[in-house]
């Protein structure tokens, strides 16, 4: 069951990225082409997911939403690794005053969800990709820096890390040579379901205007479009959606997967 969920994970990803990659050389249709003798086409040949209502291809929509939600995925997730992990790191090995200051900034931080620093920086800089990344970036940073603490003090209270530091090893080569190779398997189960939190939000932001603005194309403003035909062509928001919560699914299912494959507590009961 535990490499079923892996495997399912593993192809709905796949997925995604080779729908991103595609996408760069090759679109059924032009994604911006608005062709209003077209509009509201039933799925069928040549348009085979059908057209929305400016007449545009929903297929090739779909093709180039997974860019920005592989894109927003990777730079927001990348971002809260890159500070959250280290502030883990030395609030594990440091404790004391450090660890406390460390923690309760994480705790304010996650007061501060991603939609509403979405808010603040598109009242301030304007809605935009960069903006939402960053929005959901920072607000990732918590989940980051719990986690790898959690691994440093277990990694930090076993024998090879004492010895080391018998031997006069300082912090900074203990933290190099022995804490982040061994929470590093923790720090990817953990991208992996942040970056499929990454790309709900991102969602939920370009279906609010906050995120991605048009014409470019994504899941959440394709969402928004099609809410206005909910009652005389709901087709519209089914596909949308069913890449949202396929691409959701798929990086759930990878982390769960691979958080019970790397523990072998976890990979002998299953």
């Amino acid at each position: 069951m535990k490499r079923f969920e892996l495997v399912c994970g593993v192809v709905l990803v796949g997925l995604v990225v080779v729908a991103a990659l595609v996408s760069f050389a090759w679109t059924p249709f032009d994604p911006l082409q608005v062709v209003p003798a077209q509009r509201l086409l039933s799925p069928g040949w040549p348009h085979l997911l059908g057209t929305d209502g400016f007449g545009i291809d929903i297929a090739s929509q779909l093709l180039v939403g997974a860019q920005t939600c592989l894109v927003v995925g990777i730079v927001s997730v990348g971002l809260a690794a890159v500070v959250g992990v280290p502030l883990g790191v030395v609030a594990g090995l440091r404790g004391g005053w450090l660890d406390e200051v460390v923690m309760r900034l994480a705790d304010i931080m996650v007061a501060f969800p991603a939609l509403l620093l979405a808010i603040l920086l598109a009242a301030v800089f304007g809605a935009s990709t960069l903006s939402s990344m960053v929005a959901i970036g920072i607000s990732t940073i918590p989940a980051f820096a719990r986690v790898a603490r959690a691994g440093t003090l277990q990694v930090a209270a076993s024998d090879f890390v004492l010895a080391a530091r018998s031997c006069g090893t300082s912090p900074a080569a203990i933290a190099l040579r022995h804490v982040v190779p061994n929470i590093a398997p923790l720090a990817g189960v953990q991208a992996s379901v942040g970056f499929a939190m990454a790309i709900l939000a991102q969602a939920a932001l370009s279906y609010l205007g906050l995120g991605t603005p048009p014409p470019t194309p994504t899941w959440g403003t394709m969402l928004h479009a099609a809410q206005d035909y909910l009652f005389t062509a709901p087709i519209q928001a089914l596909w949308p959606g069913l890449s949202i919560a396929l691409a959701v699914l798929g990086f759930n299912l990878l982390g769960d997967g691979l958080r019970d494959y790397l523990d072998p507590k976890l990979r002998e009961v299953s």
